[in-house]
């Protein structure tokens, strides 16, 4: 029988990205025994790749309000965001940023010595009536990079542990109570069981599932598969954005922080189309209508390029002593992986998937919400969730740029309190049953011994290409009704995998066809969500529904899925009215024009 390795702390964190370390921090700071799980050394976890900046309204550049940044959010999201977990966004943005700062984070500064904020796509001032606002605040275009040592650093000086290269497997569950987590150890292939007061869950996105992404190979959404096979759902999975400017055929960010410094696109004909689509906020609207617009640009034959099939962006006209010191990483990008200079001529672009929406339902505590009988709102006892993977619900339909940084660092901290509050540090845990653990060693087992005909990467390479065919930024009845068969096809042709190396050490086939797993579940319940969404909402935009529709819609979709019968099942639940009353009332529908 294989032996556990046990470990006992006050507070797990999966993941050590922004969040994770935003959110082990915290319960560090709060003199509760701490571990966090990566499986990559924290610094190397993709929030290093967040370029852009955070949002936060300081007013460093000009009036700004978190009245106005949470009007922004509220109708960027496509009116399907909880409107008071909007308002604790917003309202804690400032104090959030200030706390970076103050821990050492290197901001870029203004003349007057201030957090230099740069504008970005969708946010403005005066409740949308006044001109755009600078308000993402940027460590040049690094400052996920920045973000990440900072946390890192700050978490060793409070003496978080860190449990690195651990791939975390399962949530044990007990009783409908989250007793901890399972992993494997990859350097040298031990079996951990982490027992703990509270699981938080801040594993990221999963935007591999498609087949061109701006993630790292490592976002897989493993947390979101944890808690699919755990009986629980998630929330929104039809909403995914895709970023307009992705480096073409490599799918590498450009960050929107290149338009907000006066970058802009044109087609073949040298036009600046965003002016047609978005005549009052042009290059700097939300990211689902510029994606849109540069693929109905490609559609209707104004694409660049031999094939006409990507958009220009230009950044040649910009003071290159201003790209080198705001926009200095993506210069070295545009040069490695399109071989252009920045300076001279234009970056080729393609809307690329970049984020996810939806994820593990939480309130904006960090909670794991639940339905059970008529309580929607119900919490999973022991179980937390932050981040990307994370669905709180902050974003809605659709996310705007630098809200996903100060997503990570106001819920990640919000997590940290809600644990410093509702636990006692070093409370005794009851033993965990004999069998805790038991369909993880399964799972590995069934996996280490799959000898069938096909390998990881084909049914994974099979699986990205359906989604980016049938749930990409333009969706139709007919083509996501084929994704749902095909990725349901693909989904059973799991079982005919083959993992070669049949041991535990630094076996890379195996963690592969673990997270291939992972992808699948995941896929099953994004291509049903968006196939049964009849209508177009912020990323979600059907060309046989082609309106919003908030008599019927309005409501976040929960789906489960059953890996022994491949079936998801959907149900729905409302989106929250504004609870909190802070100075600013429910913000009524309207149409999302800009």
């Amino acid at each position: 029988m294989t032996k556990w390795i046990d470990h006992t702390y006050d507070v797990v964190v999966v993941g050590a990205g922004g969040s994770g370390l935003r959110a082990t921090l915290g319960a560090a700071q709060a003199g509760l025994k701490t571990a966090c799980v990566s499986k990559v050394f924290p610094t190397r976890s993709h929030t290093v790749a967040a370029q852009g900046g955070i949002a936060a309204s300081l007013g460093n550049m000009g009036p700004d309000d978190w009245r106005w940044h949470m009007y922004d959010t509220v109708k960027g999201s496509d009116w399907l965001g909880d409107q008071d977990s909007i308002e604790y966004l917003c309202r804690e943005a400032p104090k959030a940023v200030y706390e970076l700062e103050h821990w050492g984070m290197p901001f870029s500064r203004n003349e007057d010595g201030k957090i230099y904020q740069r504008p970005f796509g969708g946010h403005t001032t005066e409740f949308g009536e006044g001109p755009p606002v600078q308000r993402t605040c940027a460590a040049a275009d690094r400052t996920g990079h920045a973000m990440l040592h900072t946390l890192y650093g700050q978490s060793l000086r409070n003496e978080a542990e860190f449990f690195i290269e651990y791939f975390a497997l399962d949530l044990i569950m007990e009783d409908g109570v989250c007793r901890g987590i399972t992993a494997w150890k990859l350097d040298d292939g031990t079996l951990h069981r982490f027992r703990a007061q509270k699981v938080i869950l801040a594993t990221g996105g999963y935007g591999r599932v498609f087949f061109s992404a701006t993630s790292a190979h490592t976002c897989t959404g493993d947390g979101n598969a944890m808690v699919l096979r755990a009986g629980l759902p998630l929330q929104d999975m039809e909403f995914i954005q895709f970023h307009p400017t992705g480096i073409y055929g490599a799918g590498c960010l450009i960050t929107e922080g290149a338009r907000g410094e006066g970058g802009y696109l044109t087609n073949s004909e040298g036009e600046r189309f965003m002016e047609r689509y978005a005549p009052s906020v042009k290059d700097l609207a939300p990211r689902d209508m510029v994606s849109r617009a540069m693929v109905m640009e490609i559609r209707e034959g104004r694409g660049v390029g031999k094939d006409k099939d990507h958009i220009f962006l230009h950044l040649d006209h910009l003071d290159p002593k201003v790209l080198a010191a705001r926009l200095p990483g993506i210069s070295e990008t545009a040069k490695i992986f399109s071989g252009v200079d920045v300076t001279r001529e234009p970056i080729p672009v393609l809307p690329t998937c970049h984020y996810n929406m939806g994820g593990i339902q939480t309130n904006y505590h960090g909670e794991v919400l639940t339905k059970k009988g008529k309580d929607p709102d119900a919490i999973v006892p022991g179980l937390m969730a932050v981040g990307e993977a994370a669905c709180v619900s902050v974003h809605g339909a659709n996310r705007l740029g630098s809200n996903s940084l100060i997503d990570l660092v106001v819920f990640g901290r919000a997590a940290g309190m809600r644990c410093g509050e509702t636990i006692k540090a070093n409370a005794e845990q009851k033993p965990l049953s004999k069998d805790a653990g038991q369909s993880s060693l399964d799972r590995l087992e069934k996996f280490k011994a799959a000898s069938g005909s096909k390998k990881t990467s084909e049914i994974r390479l099979s699986l990205q290409k359906a989604m980016q065919e049938h749930c990409a930024v333009f969706r139709t009845e007919e083509s996501m009704e084929e994704g749902v068969d095909k990725v349901t096809a693909i989904a059973e042709s799991i079982k005919d995998v083959v993992v070669y190396d049949k041991t535990m050490v630094w076996n890379t086939d195996l963690m592969e066809a673990l997270e291939l797993d992972n992808l699948i579940c995941q896929a099953m319940v994004t291509m049903a969500s968006a196939n049964n969404r009849k209508e177009s909402r912020g990323a979600h935009a059907h060309e046989d529904y082609v309106d919003r529709d908030d008599k019927k819609w309005m409501k976040h979709t929960l789906a489960w899925y059953d890996a022994d019968k491949n079936k998801v099942k959907i149900n729905y639940r409302p989106v929250h009215q504004h609870t909190m009353t802070d100075g600013i009332d429910y913000i009524k529908p309207k149409k999302r024009v800009y």
